[in-house]
């Protein structure tokens, strides 16, 4: 009977954890390296003191938020490729004793180009600043 019980159950929630894991969530140590690099709003030429420029490098962050050191970062499978959601503790330029936790959501979109912001609400399309950096795939 015990046997029996242990085979409905297995045979009830495996299909789930396969699901589950298919199109889940992966956690990765730092942001990928197609993503490292400058990046400027809009598709217009990068231009030098733009406020709005975030720079990515494996475990930090800068830009509108202020600096950021990343803590985790998530994958998570998208019909346009993997999206990124990169959870940060922040110092803002006058505040560096006191950090603030941020998000940041990185999607692909065309070639040399992402949209990132807080939240999906907020995406902004941003452009690659160099042209030596590997082109986003």
């Amino acid at each position: 009977m015990r046997k029996a019980a242990l085979l409905v159950f297995i045979a009830a929630f495996a299909p789930q954890a396969a699901v589950a894991a298919k199109g889940g969530i992966k956690l990765i140590n730092s942001i990928p390296e197609a993503y490292l690099g400058t990046w400027a709003p809009g598709t217009g030429p990068c231009k030098d003191g733009d406020t709005e420029a975030i720079v990515l490098s494996a475990k930090a962050y800068e830009g509108p938020l202020g600096k950021c050191d990343v803590a985790a970062v998530s994958e998570t499978s998208t019909p346009k490729g993997p999206a990124y959601s990169a959870r940060m503790q922040c110092a803002g330029p006058k505040q560096a004793q006191n950090k603030t936790l941020a998000n940041l959501i990185i999607r692909p979109g065309d070639a040399n180009q992402i949209s990132a912001g807080t939240d999906f609400e907020s995406l902004k399309v941003y452009q690659r600043c160099s042209a030596s950096a590997p082109a986003l795939k």
